[in-house]
């Protein structure tokens, strides 16, 4: 009911909330946006004399855009669904207070101190978490019970009209034999080539299929544009980076890289002094430059048992995961290096880096070369930008500004709002080349952040509005469209001629696929519509074929059902399907109930 409760307490909503009755203005935002959008609260529709305001739209639009549901773009049309959804509720609404629905405080209190989202930790109901919640989405105690009343009078109604209808033990007994039901069948697709003569297309078909489909042959509202980008990539790759800066720069990837550590742990305190722990420390490193292994040496001397029996293996540590004297250390090591003595809070350690994690030089020299070359010309980058924001502002074109900045000046074909190919594509690039400044004013645009590395600017240099094309532009697209439909037709024709045929006891030499114990929910080879149709045909009698068509995804196909298998009993699908057949019902009715009001209701839109 409550989206920004709901966003922060989790699903508890869905406790209170109708499901399908429920439409969109009681599920969203907060009492608190009423009257921040808008200062009017004239109305704007009158359903059976009762008044709906444009404040009230308004907040309900609001806050469909601040959940998130709707984006800002999107307001306007927004809102005609709104007062749609409007009329709705406040036609239920009147049939529920018609009907008697009523609600007690009790039982209002009652699912309030229910929500566990306002419960403490003992699952007692907390007035000061209801409080809290409430405000952090703007609504208060009041404005939340009148809200919840709505709601649960919407479910009381809709829990009556789907209790209202039910489904018989012989009913369901029929469904569950229709879903476990199997066939078995033959089906054969027609294509052109078993037309007589090809389909032949007449100027006046034309003519007449152009003027009945005439909304299919639009041609959006387009512009052609001029822009400059300023590319940093684009600047990087004419400097030349020497060999030297290379190696710089892969060591400092070096001393940063991931590294696999191992340790050599001695504590001190109760049992052992500093300086004994030193002298133990110092007798490993003895061991150690005399040619012991480390792991061995840490297997003897280090107290870090979770380590030492592995070879003082700490595993793979990036910065951060330990304190600063530990990693100093490490991070300063090269390879198969060993530190001096390192005093941490644990004790005093030798550390040895057993592997660093990254790849060979020579592997890295582009990357090296690209990331050196981008910081080089960094300062460059952000001065130009800073020019084209300065001067694309106070130019009156655009070609200008690219002879200053030694830019390209790129043309574009007829674009729509939808977007071209390439950088047309982008986020933000249409929305700025039909922004009114732009596209009527005739300016230069914003400066266009297409990525941390790019910046445009662009110009309308053409523009054209939104037109019905000639039938001559699109004679090739309406031919292909009504010989398409022709063909289709004549088909169909054939296949009932030849459905006919074999019902007659024709023997027509066909291609035929056979499909063996099909069920409803069978996946694989045969087309939909055939598994469809084939369901749709009456039982075979007498060991005869019944034969029929389907038509789909321009496709036409016979079919021959030759027999009719009750399948084997699966309860669990059978009671979804009852189950499911049951919530048709209930939606049928709701709908029906839902048509029914607005036809008899007196529904003004001012």
């Amino acid at each position: 009911m409550l989206q920004d409760i709901r966003d922060r307490s989790r699903s508890w909503g869905a406790k209170i909330i109708i499901g399908a009755v429920v439409l969109t203005m009681a599920l969203f935002g907060a009492d608190a946006l009423i009257g921040l959008f808008t200062s009017s609260a004239d109305d704007i529709a009158k359903v059976n004399g009762e008044s709906i305001t444009r404040q009230q739209v308004e907040r309900e639009v609001q806050r469909a855009i601040r959940s998130g549901q709707v984006p800002p773009d999107q307001e306007r049309a927004l809102r005609g669904q709104v007062l749609d959804e409007v009329i709705t509720t406040t036609l239920l609404d009147q049939y529920a207070q018609e009907g008697g629905l009523y609600l007690s405080e009790a039982q209002i209190d009652q699912a309030i101190v229910s929500l566990s989202q306002f419960q403490d930790q003992d699952g007692r109901f907390s007035q000061e978490i209801f409080r809290n919640r409430l405000a952090s989405a703007g609504y208060t105690p009041l404005s939340f019970r009148e809200a919840l009343r709505v709601d649960m009078q919407r479910q009381q109604l809709q829990q009556g009209l789907a209790f209202s209808d039910f489904t018989l033990p012989s009913e369901r007994e029929r469904l569950g034999e229709l879903q476990r039901q199997t066939r078995t069948f033959r089906y054969h697709m027609l294509t052109p080539a078993d037309l007589d003569n090809p389909v032949e297309v007449s100027e006046e078909e034309l003519q007449a299929y152009y003027e009945a489909h005439r909304d299919e042959y639009q041609r959006p509202e387009q512009v052609r544009l001029n822009y400059v980008i300023v590319d940093r990539l684009q600047m990087a790759e004419d400097v030349e980076v020497d060999e030297q800066a290379l190696r710089e720069a892969y060591e400092r990837r070096a001393q940063d890289a991931e590294r696999r550590v191992s340790h050599i742990m001695v504590t001190f305190g109760d049992d052992r002094s500093r300086e004994e722990a030193q002298a133990r420390l110092d007798e490993a490193r003895e061991r150690l430059e005399s040619g012991a292994e480390f792991g061995e040496v840490a297997a003897e001397f280090s107290n870090d048992s979770s380590t030492a029996e592995s070879g003082g293996d700490l595993g793979i540590i990036s910065r951060g995961f330990f304190g600063d004297a530990f990693e100093e250390a490490a991070f300063n090591l090269s390879e198969g290096e060993v530190s001096s003595i390192v005093e941490t809070d644990n004790g005093l350690h030798l550390i040895k880096v057993t592997e660093i994690q990254l790849p060979a030089f020579d592997e890295m020299r582009s990357e090296l070369r690209e990331e050196a070359a981008l910081a080089t010309v960094s300062d460059d980058f952000n001065q130009r930008v800073q020019r084209l924001i300065d001067e694309s502002y106070a130019a009156d074109d655009l070609e200008s500004v690219a002879d200053d900045l030694g830019l390209e000046l790129h043309q574009s074909d007829w674009v729509s709002r939808e977007g071209g190919q390439g950088v047309l594509s982008e986020p933000g690039v249409m929305s700025e080349a039909f922004d009114s400044d732009v596209l009527e004013d005739g300016f230069n645009s914003d400066v266009i952040e297409l990525d941390e590395d790019r910046r445009m600017v662009l110009r309308v240099a053409e523009h054209r509005d939104a037109t019905t094309l000639p039938l001559d532009e699109v004679r090739e697209q309406v031919t292909d469209a009504v010989r398409a439909e022709k063909q289709r037709e004549a088909l169909l024709a054939l296949a009932r001629e030849r459905a006919a045929s074999l019902d007659d006891g024709e023997d027509l030499d066909l291609d035929w696929q056979r499909a063996e114990e099909v069920s409803r929910q069978s996946e694989g080879s045969i087309p939909g519509p055939v598994r469809e149709a084939a369901f749709k045909l009456p039982h075979p009698e007498d060991a005869s074929p019944v034969y029929g068509h389907a038509e789909g995804n321009e496709r036409i196909y016979l079919i021959a059902l030759e027999a009719v298998q009750p399948g084997s009993p699966d309860e669990e699908m059978e009671r979804f399907v009852a189950q499911m057949a049951e919530r048709l019902r209930a939606q049928m009715a709701i709908q029906g109930l839902l048509e029914t009001l607005r036809q008899e209701a007196d529904i003004e839109r001012l």
